[in-house]
Order: structure tokens, then C-alpha cells, then sequence
């Protein structure tokens, strides 16, 4: 997230006002969003059933 922003503030030079500064963070954490909704998680069929065995009570509300 930090790389993204840097990437994003690194061409301004300066900021006309602090809401436009807030306004560029806004927008970049969207993107940042947008980009790790369809991010795939890796080696998630070795993960899944380790968190199965240490987080049985809570995986059986969410997985029924």
C-alpha cells in the first residue's frame, strides 16, 4: 500500500490544500481495493484446512 501511494504522490510536487492531498490518498486506497478484491490467495488449498483445525467453532458459522 505504502509503494502504491508513493507511487501516486511522487509526480506532485506540492498540494494546492490538505483536502486535495486527502482526495489523492482516497482515490489511490480505492484502486489499491479494486486491485486486491480479485487478487487470488496463494497455496489456499494447503491454508484452508490448517485454519479448519485451529478455528474449528469459527469456520463452521461461515462455511455451513
Amino acid at each position: 500500500m505504502r509503494i502504491y501511494i508513493k507511487r501516486k504522490t511522487k509526480s506532485k510536487g506540492s498540494f494546492p490544500t490538505v483536502d486535495s492531498a486527502f482526495k489523492l490518498l482516497y482515490l489511490a486506497t480505492q484502486e489499491v481495493q479494486e486491485k486486491w478484491k480479485s487478487a487470488k490467495i496463494r497455496n489456499w488449498s494447503e491454508i484452508y484446512p490448517q485454519l479448519s483445525i485451529f478455528f474449528s467453532e469459527i469456520m463452521e458459522k461461515y462455511t455451513k
